[in-house]
């Protein structure tokens, strides 16, 4: 029987879905030889959830807890947590979560599991509460101890304590809630500032992570004070004269930013006014919405809004003009506390926001630090010493500043990680050899043998030890019989980061299972000519493709990493495979093959959806997954698909192809051809980009114009006047292109229903060698703008996918409909010789007298495979967890391969 690993995420905070996202990282790369994971997901309400596994893969908590049928259908305009469902009904909330799993109390776990892995973050995850509640149950698990999380939790405590412990501490102050009742609280905190901080100063919660409620005073203002110290407390004042100039749906969206839980205030908030006769607590969206609509019209001109989920205390301290980094400390075999390659944090704003943090391609990571190695180290020294001054264990996250006469400050040390694949938890330990899944076995037996110090009466850990360490030995000894994958991602589309995230999550999947041995490969050029790199699991954990990339040109191993990776010898050789590869190297096509059985090819855009990557491959015998090159030719040109199935009758947008010599030779006579047969709103794209890449609504022709000035500019260079006019966000990809296609815009029009669906599907041969197609259950994309946004498809937490779609509140209808459009996209599949698996992108209509109009808008070859994407959600509805999938493409593949002579490799 294999060892229990409870991973407990979720949770009540506002970090709740990076912790989701993270459960979900350590649930698939948990060694599947040594370890039987058991999620256990914590909801709002703090009760335990022992998850049926195929929610784990939603993209965001919201797509399954509330359940969609505990929403009222009046309020689709919101997408809500729990709490505001179920806040006032405790036996709501139970009945909630028998539609997701099973309500496991806190006495029950020890039967449940053998060792709880931590991915909580925020109050009751990383402050101490959570690791008593197990202490007192005997359950060993990850990470520090009740005093060290409470220590870390808490940024106010540490302020004095690391003062008391002689750190560095930038000036501060801080402010107690209570403190607001005073009317001359802001001129006084302004004072205080002027005399003991300056400006700029730095004003965030005492006990948030994820750079939530942190504002930047760059200058002296009162007025910018009192909004960033209650944005730090969460709170917010609406004014009556500025909400009344809004439209309805400026109001909407108002009240979506407002109610978030990152960016916002949350929900329930409670509306503090003074002439009320006592404050009301509201629980939805729609019910804020009606409130303050209702108490604008009295009159009255100010209405106070304050998150129930609020802050005790905020801090404001001097900000530190220096390199920002952020350290992993672990344990080394000898028990002593050793600081990994420091990590320096880049990032497009003024500070690490949540956004920087966790979507690919808006910063940068650095390791280790570009310092001269005297600063690298004083960096490591410092680590050490407050991981042992403050009695961590097993590991910690520590962040900080540099200054340039090498000062350290460090300023919130972490005894939970984020975990997310490309986090500093698995970039730096990828730097000592370490791939995602090694670094978990390690985070576990070195928890199971602190705690045996830790927890009095822990009588049964040492055999736990022992077990696991017999398990270790016995895994290492089957490796050399595992099928060799080559992960083939990158490239240089404006898709590129995507395909790392999908490539790494192929990666990971495979490393933790029982049946595969992947290496990573980047794929890197321009134009028609591209090379294969194979690469380290360091530079494979860089934080995006553009990174990985600048690493390999400038390839180096830094003495300070190569002074680490000796001192972790004893430690690497324990917990990795044999042969790790430290540094990159180019190979051939021929050289792949010698390497790897099949490849997984986990590219988007060309030149890996165009078949240039196929044929190759086909040429030296290596099998892969997806569809073949003459495919793969026509659905990587939105233009051609198009044409393809309308030729064969299916319903699709209404498009016209704008090339770019044509529109610089004379787009005096292309404009007018436009207008007169679209009229305005409509959208534009490139034609073989995905991802939302450059996907916009255009609705006057000053925005057509300034869109296609962009796409067929000459240098990277994006003008500045389409920041603004086409409403860019920093560091949002905008390919250059020869061609970009305009589309009528899809509209409800006379139909009762009307949604967007995405639905995937996956090929097989039956026992008669022929070919099959198994059409999944389509999601519903809920969109809060005019498309869906790179964020709703592959940040964590953000967007909303409903697995199956909805297309009728009947049942039966519903089933009718579902069916129908399952048909239709099989067609789809069958008309354009679909192998392997795919992603059919659509619009549907349903009329009153039962018809169903299916418009087809995108077929995507080898759609996006990271952690988030809704295929994965679709996969679980037929049973498949997201590496059983993975597992049926390759073995695909290889089957294929076999039939058409490609390969006899595997066996």
């Amino acid at each position: 029987m294999k060892i229990r690993i409870g991973i407990i995420f979720g949770g009540s905070s506002r970090e709740r879905e990076i912790s989701f996202a993270g459960g979900r990282t350590v649930y698939d790369n948990l060694n599947k030889s040594l370890f039987e994971p058991v999620p256990l997901f914590m909801d709002s309400f703090r009760n335990f959830v022992l998850l049926d596994w195929q929610y784990i893969y939603k993209g965001s908590i919201r797509d399954f807890y509330p359940p969609v049928n505990f929403i009222p259908s009046s309020t689709n305009e919101f997408q809500v947590y729990a709490e505001s469902i179920a806040q006032e009904d405790s036996s709501l909330a139970e009945r909630m979560i028998h539609d997701i799993g099973k309500k496991i109390n806190p006495d029950e776990l020890s039967s449940l599991i053998d060792f709880a892995f931590l991915c909580l973050h925020g109050p009751y995850g990383e402050d101490g509460r959570i690791q008593g509640l197990l202490e007192s149950y005997g359950i060993p698990y990850s990470g520090s101890g009740i005093f060290a999380s409470a220590f870390g939790m808490n940024k106010a405590l540490q302020k004095k304590l690391l003062a008391a412990a002689k750190f560095e501490s930038p000036a501060y102050i801080t402010v107690k809630r209570e403190e607001l009742r005073d009317k001359n609280i802001f001129g006084n905190i302004f004072s205080q500032i002027k005399s003991r901080i300056n400006f700029p100063c730095v004003i965030k919660p005492a006990t948030q992570g994820s750079s939530i409620g942190v504002s930047i005073l760059e200058k002296p203002s009162e007025e910018e004070l009192r909004l960033a110290v209650h944005k730090a407390f969460f709170i917010k004042e609406i004014n009556a004269t500025h909400w009344r100039i809004l439209s309805a749906g400026q109001q909407i969206e108002h009240i979506r930013l407002l109610t978030d839980i990152r960016e916002g205030i949350g929900m329930p908030v409670v509306a503090v006014s003074a002439d009320a006769e006592e404050n009301k607590i509201i629980f939805h969206p729609e019910e804020l919405l009606l409130f303050i609509n209702e108490y604008f019209s009295s009159n009255s001109e100010t209405l106070l809004l304050e998150g129930t989920d609020s802050e005790s205390e905020v801090i404001i301290e001097s900000f530190i003009r220096g390199k920002e980094f952020s350290c992993i400390i672990i344990r080394n075999v000898n028990g002593e506390p050793l600081a990994l390659p420091p990590t320096e944090v880049r990032k497009g704003n003024n500070f690490f926001d949540y956004r920087s943090k966790y979507l690919p391609g808006l910063s940068r990571k650095i390791t280790p630090i570009d310092l001269p190695e005297t600063k690298i180290e004083n960096i490591r020294k410092e680590c050490d010493r407050l991981f042992s001054t403050f009695g961590f264990n097993v590991y910690a996250r520590i962040d900080g500043f540099i200054k340039d006469d090498g000062t350290v400050f460090l300023n919130d040390p972490n005894t939970t990680s984020g975990m997310m694949p490309s986090s500093f938890f698995f970039h730096q330990a990828a730097e000592i050899g370490l791939n995602p899944s090694q670094f978990l076995t390690y985070i576990i037996r070195t928890s199971v043998l602190e705690q045996i110090s830790l927890q009095k009466n822990a009588l049964s850990f040492p055999g736990l030890l022992k077990r696991l360490d017999h398990d270790l030995e016995n895994f290492k000894s089957v490796q050399s019989k595992k099928i060799k994958v080559a992960v083939i991602l990158g490239g240089y589309s404006s898709e590129r980061h995507i395909s790392v995230e999908s490539g790494r999550n192929v990666f990971e999947k495979l490393s933790s299972s029982e049946k595969y041995e992947p290496f990573p490969v980047f794929l890197t050029g321009k134009g028609s000519a591209h090379k294969l790199i194979r690469i380290p699991v360091n530079i494979l954990l860089k934080d995006n493709a553009d990174d990985i990339s600048d690493k390999i040109s400038h390839f180096k191993i830094h003495p300070v990493t190569e002074k680490i990776v000796r001192e972790c010898a004893a430690l690497s050789e324990k917990y990795s495979a044999e042969g790790n590869v430290f540094s990159p190297s180019e190979i051939s096509y021929e050289e792949l093959a010698s390497l790897a059985d099949v490849a997984f090819i986990a590219l988007h855009g060309r030149p890996g959806e165009d078949g240039t990557v196929q044929k190759n491959l086909e040429r030296v015998g290596v099998p892969y997954n997806g569809s073949g090159p003459e495919t793969s030719l026509v659905t990587i040109d939105k233009f051609k698909t198009n044409e393809q199935l309308a030729s064969f009758g299916f319903l699709t947008a209404k498009h016209f192809l704008v090339e770019k010599d044509k529109w610089n030779s004379g787009k005096d006579k292309i404009l007018p051809e436009i207008f007169s047969g679209y009229h305005f709103p409509f959208i534009v794209k490139p034609v073989d980009d995905g991802c939302s890449s450059a996907v916009k609504r255009i609705s006057t022709g000053e925005e057509l114009i300034c869109y296609a000035d962009s796409v067929f500019r000459e240098d990277e260079k994006i003008p500045e006047s389409s920041l603004q006019i086409l409403n860019l966000k920093p560091n949002e990809e905008f390919p250059i292109k020869k061609y970009f296609l305009i589309e009528e815009l899809i509209e409800k029009n006379d139909a009762v229903h009307f949604l967007e669906i995405t639905g995937g599907l996956l090929t097989r041969y039956n026992e008669h060698g022929e070919l099959e197609y198994e059409i999944f259950e389509p999601s519903e994309a809920l969109s809060e703008g005019d498309v869906l946004s790179l964020e709703e498809k592959f940040l964590a937490g953000e967007g909303q996918n409903i697995t199956p779609a909805r297309y009728s509140k009947d049942a039966e209808e519903n089933r009718r409909i579902a069916a129908l459009v399952k048909e239709k996209l099989l067609a789809v599949a069958v008309a354009l010789n679909i192998e392997g698996y795919a992603r059919i992108d659509a619009f549907v209509r349903v009329y009153r007298n039962n018809e169903v109009e299916v418009i087809i808008i995108e077929v995507n070859s080898l759609p996006g495979m990271t952690p988030a994407t809704c295929i994965f959600h679709q996969t679980a509805l037929s049973g498949y967890k997201p590496y059983d999938f993975i597992d049926r493409i390759l073995d695909y593949g290889i089957q294929r391969g076999k039939r058409k002579g490609i390969s006899e490799k595997v066996i």
